[in-house]
């Protein structure tokens, strides 16, 4: 969130979803009493439900398989991300079928620049996190538990009729980190490929590859967050680290899932060009040179807040960076208006997308092709590439 508000008007806000019309102007999704009494908006957690992601350890302790974490999690406590437990010996989501935030939202906001440009995408996301990274703009519910957010009653199934009902033609899991849920998003993908909708996430990439395949099978599109280029900032800024996000970047490519890549540029900390160029080299090599990148302009939050915003030009160095070492397609967030927000052919220069925030005019893309010179464009650019 951007708006510096405190948390108990947050957790009020938890409880309203906003419907952003064509022409981009926010409006109410339901009443918030029409909501409440519809969905079961509650504080605190809604259910729970067995996970498959754990091993169970001796003296009715069990080991987390979800993530990279790996916690090891004595009987009645909880793992790093708050929203697992163990309950009797078994390992409990505490937010499956409990969204505390539910927006309707342009594609491009995620931010997906190659996936069905133009169309809306029912965005939902629980309480938690496996990371507690310092710049968070969501860290009122990332870094909560489902005990203290408000929760809506939303099964899988009604996710995928209210996607339908608001006219969007993908079901995003975001805004905290999305695999903390991963059962929940499996089983609204399994319904979501039935009805025609594409199932994307926008993750930090921290997740074991066995849920990773599970939920593979169910997921078209990837946006992760790659933070920086070396350890020992993840474990500064994130407390995570660095080896397994590059694992599940070239895992998604195996799988066949389109994948964007986001790196947020915060102010003398992970904004040397050696390491731009080295993470821009190893995107290539390893994932090839089609991978949209987003340099992403930070600013001041959370914990943070002493660091000032990305100056434009460091952003501009990185794209050109990243442009210089073969990437085709790299882009510039969070600078409303800037030319780095546009698609351009890589082979003839044709201005195939352009984008203002989130205005946005397909202009020269045919089917999966520039109209000039027929080069392919990597990107899910209607339903029927992937449904």
């Amino acid at each position: 969130m951007n708006e510096k508000i405190n948390r108990r008007d947050f957790l009020k806000q938890c409880g309203r979803c906003a419907l952003l019309s064509a022409g981009l102007e926010a409006a109410i999704l339901m009443t918030a009493t029409s909501q409440s009494q519809a969905l079961g908006l509650k504080k605190g957690y809604l259910g729970r439900k067995l996970s498959p992601f754990y091993t169970p350890l001796e003296d009715g302790r069990i080991r987390c398989e979800l993530c990279p974490h790996a916690c090891e999690v004595d009987q009645g406590e909880r793992g790093y991300c708050e929203v697992r437990e163990n309950i009797g010996g078994r390992y409990y989501s505490l937010v499956y079928g409990n969204p505390c935030a539910v927006h309707v939202d342009p594609i491009e906001k995620k931010p997906f620049f190659h996936v069905l440009p133009t169309s809306r995408s029912f965005s939902i996301a629980t309480a938690g996190c496996n990371f507690d990274c310092k710049f968070c703009q969501n860290w009122e519910i990332s870094q909560a538990r489902p005990d203290d957010t408000h929760n809506y009653e939303m099964t899988p199934e009604q996710a995928v009729q209210l996607a339908g009902r608001y006219q969007c033609q993908s079901i995003a899991s975001t805004y905290v980190e999305p695999t903390v849920f991963t059962e929940y998003m499996i089983d609204i993908g399994v319904l979501a490929k039935q009805q025609g909708l594409l199932k994307v996430m926008h993750s930090n990439g921290y997740i074991n590859a066995t849920p990773l395949q599970e939920l593979g099978k169910y997921l078209d599109a990837a946006c992760i967050d790659l933070k920086g280029f070396n350890e020992s900032y993840y474990r500064e800024i994130t407390e995570g680290t660095l080896e397994p996000v590059l694992e599940t970047l070239k895992r998604l490519k195996g799988l066949g899932i389109h994948t964007e890549i986001v790196n947020l540029m915060v102010t003398g900390k992970n904004d040397d060009m050696d390491q731009v160029a080295a993470m821009c080299r190893w995107i290539k090599d390893e994932l090839g040179p089609d991978v949209p990148l987003h340099f992403s302009r930070f600013y001041p939050l959370y914990k943070l807040k002493s660091l000032p915003p990305t100056p434009v030009s460091t952003l501009e160095r990185a794209r050109k960076t990243a442009l210089q070492s073969g990437l085709h397609f790299v882009y510039i967030g969070n600078v409303p208006g800037h030319p780095g927000e546009h698609t351009d052919c890589p082979k003839c220069g044709t201005r195939l997308i352009e984008r203002r925030g989130y205005r946005v005019e397909v202009l020269h893309l045919k089917k999966d092709r520039c109209d000039k010179c027929s080069q392919p464009i990597p990107g899910i650019w209607d339903l029927s590439q992937r449904i």
